[in-house]
C-alpha cells in the first residue's frame, strides 16, 4: 500500500481533526531528504498549505513532491492554472451547459453564488454535480468558486484555493468526511497498508446495460490482483478526482472519445498511472472511419468499402448506382451493433444516409460479408489472450439485435488459440501492432480462405463464463500480471 503524506503549514492547523501519523508540516516536508527513493516515489501527497501562489511555500511543496516522483494534489500544473484566469476559463468552459441546466431547475438564485468545494463535495446537495465537475477539471483539495448572473447566463467569476484554517465548524465536518472518502488510506492501519504493494482502480458504470465485464468477472479481477499484491478497487466516473491515489487504471466501461472514459484515461496517464485502455488506443479504436483508413493504408485485409461525406450527399445517387447490394452502412463510433444498417438498395442508402449524417459528417459504407459467426481474438501485450466465436443472433445478420427496446444476442464458444486457424491469429496480431500494446479484441470474419479484420476493440468483453471458458482464473491472473509488471517498471524508472 502506498504511503500518504498530508502536508499542512503548522501541525496546529490539524487540531480540529483526528490525529494522524500521515501528517507533516510544510517545513519538515521540504527539509526531508528521502533515504529510500524507491519507496518515496510511491508516496501520495495531499498539500493543504495556505500559500499555493507561485514560489510560495505550498507551491514548493507540490513542486518538490513532483520532483521526487510522488503523486501530489494539487499538482504544479493545477496551481499554474489556478493562477491564470484565462487557463481557468479554458479548463472550465465545458461547465456552461451544466450552469444553464442548474439555473433552469432553480438551483442557482440571486445575482451571485459562492460555492466551497472539498475534494469534489459541497454542502448543497443540489450543487453536488457542479462541485464534482470543478474538482475533476482542477483537482485541488479545497476550492472556493464564485459565480455571477450575466445577460447570457451564469458564469464563473472567480476561483481560488482555500486554506484549511478558513473552514467553519460545519465545513470541517464535511472536509473530514470528504477526505476520508477521497483517500481511504488515511485511516488504515500500518498493517493493512503493508498488505498490498500497489493500488489499481477498475472504472465501471453500474448502470451500463452491456458492460465489458460482468459482476463475476469483476470479482475475479479483484481476487487475481490481490493474489499478486495489488489492492483492486471499483470506481465510477464520480471518482475522477481520486485517480492520483492509484498506481493503475483498468477501464471496464464502454469507451468513447467525447466521454468521461477518455478524459479519465488521459488524466490517469498524466498522473503517471499504468492505463488500460490508454488514451491512444481509445482514440484509434473507437472510430470505424479511422480504423478503415488505417487498415487499408497498412495493407491489412478488411472489407471493401468507401467513405461517404455529408457534403457529397447530392452526388450519392451516382455513387450508389455502381454498387452491388446488400452493403453495410456504419456510423464511425457505433458499438454493440448499434449505428450499423444493412442496405438493400440505392433508395434505402439515400434514406439511411440522410438520417445518419445528422450525427456524423462521415459514414463508412462496406461490403456485406454474411457469416455464421465472427472470431474475436483477445490480445494483451502483443500476445493472444483468448479466442472466441460470437454467433449471430437467431434470425438476424448481427451478433446483437436491437428491437423494441430489447437486446438479443447470439451464442458463443471459446477455443484454445492452437485450434484457431493460423491466418486468423496472424491477422489479429498484425492489426493490434498498429494500435499499441494494450488489451484489444479483434473481430474477424473468415470466408473460405479469405480472412478480414472487421474492427479492433480497445475495450473487449471479458465476461466470466465466456472469454474465460478455456483459461478460467488464469485469464484474470495473466491480465493482472501485466499490470504488475508495468507498475514495477514505472517504479524502477522513478528510481
Amino acid at each position: 500500500m502506498c504511503p500518504l503524506r498530508i502536508v499542512v503549514d503548522q501541525p496546529a492547523d490539524w487540531r480540529p481533526y483526528y490525529p494522524s501519523d500521515d501528517l507533516i508540516s510544510a517545513a519538515d516536508f521540504l527539509a526531508d531528504e528521502p533515504l529510500a527513493p524507491q519507496h518515496d516515489a510511491a508516496t501520495h501527497v495531499i498539500n493543504l498549505c495556505a500559500g499555493l501562489d507561485y514560489l510560495d511555500t505550498g507551491y514548493y511543496v507540490s513542486l518538490l513532491a513532483q520532483a521526487r516522483g510522488q503523486r501530489v494534489l494539487p499538482s504544479v500544473e493545477t496551481l499554474n492554472q489556478l493562477s491564470r484566469k484565462t487557463l481557468i476559463d479554458l479548463q472550465l468552459e465545458s461547465l456552461t451547459p451544466l450552469l444553464g441546466d442548474l439555473a433552469r431547475r432553480g438551483a442557482l438564485s440571486g445575482e451571485t453564488l459562492t460555492l466551497r468545494v472539498m475534494f469534489g463535495e459541497c454542502q448543497d446537495e443540489g450543487l453536488a454535480k457542479l462541485a464534482r465537475r470543478l474538482f475533476e477539471r482542477l483537482p485541488c483539495p479545497l476550492l472556493e468558486a464564485r459565480f455571477s448572473r450575466q445577460t447570457d447566463g451564469w458564469r464563473l467569476s472567480r476561483l481560488k484555493s482555500l486554506p484549511l484554517t478558513s473552514l467553519a465548524a460545519d465545513e470541517q465536518d464535511l472536509f473530514a468526511t470528504a477526505l476520508n472518502r477521497h483517500s481511504r488510506k488515511v485511516w488504515r492501519t500500518p498493517k493493512a497498508r503493508r498488505r498490498y504493494r500497489y493500488d489499481l482502480a477498475i472504472l465501471i458504470d453500474p448502470q451500463e446495460a452491456l458492460p465489458p465485464s460482468n459482476k463475476s468477472a469483476l470479482k475475479q479481477f479483484i481476487r487475481a490482483g490481490r493474489r499478486l499484491g495489488i489492492d483492486v478497487s471499483l470506481i465510477t466516473r464520480r471518482d475522477a478526482g481520486r485517480l492520483a491515489e492509484f498506481d493503475a487504471l483498468f477501464i471496464r466501461e464502454t469507451t468513447a472519445l467525447d466521454h468521461h472514459t477518455y478524459r479519465m484515461a488521459r488524466r490517469a496517464e498524466h498522473e503517471g498511472l499504468v492505463v488500460i485502455d490508454d488514451p491512444r488506443s481509445i482514440l484509434r479504436c473507437t472510430n470505424k472511419v479511422y480504423l478503415h483508413a488505417l487498415l487499408r493504408a497498412k495493407r491489412i485485409a478488411c472489407p471493401d468499402g468507401l467513405l461517404l461525406h455529408r457534403d457529397d450527399f447530392d452526388s450519392l445517387p451516382a455513387k450508389a448506382a455502381e454498387l452491388t447490394y446488400p452493403m453495410v452502412l456504419k456510423v464511425p463510433d457505433g458499438a454493440f451493433s448499434r449505428g450499423i444498417v444493412k442496405i438493400e438498395s440505392r433508395e434505402q442508402l439515400s434514406e439511411e444516409a440522410r438520417l445518419l449524417f445528422a450525427s456524423s459528417a462521415l459514414l463508412l459504407l462496406q461490403e456485406w460479408l454474411p457469416t455464421e459467426y465472427d472470431w474475436r481474438i483477445g490480445v494483451l501485450d502483443g500476445q493472444v489472450l483468448f479466442a472466441s466465436r460470437y454467433y449471430m443472433a437467431r434470425g438476424h445478420w448481427q451478433i446483437y439485435q436491437h428491437a423494441n427496446g430489447k437486446v438479443k444476442s447470439g451464442g458463443f464458444s471459446t477455443h484454445p488459440p492452437h485450434e484457431v486457424p493460423p491466418a486468423v491469429i496472424k491477422a489479429a496480431l498484425k492489426a493490434t501492432r498498429l494500435i499499441g500494446d494494450g488489451l484489444y479484441g479483434v473481430d474477424l470474419k473468415q470466408i473460405g480462405e479469405r480472412v478480414v479484420v472487421i474492427e479492433i476493440n480497445d475495450n473487449p468483453n471479458i465476461d466470466a463464463g465466456i472469454e474465460d471458458a478455456v483459461m478460467g482464473t488464469h485469464l484474470y491472473d495473466r491480465i493482472m500480471a501485466v499490470f504488475l509488471e508495468r507498475m514495477e517498471a514505472r517504479r524502477r524508472a522513478r528510481r
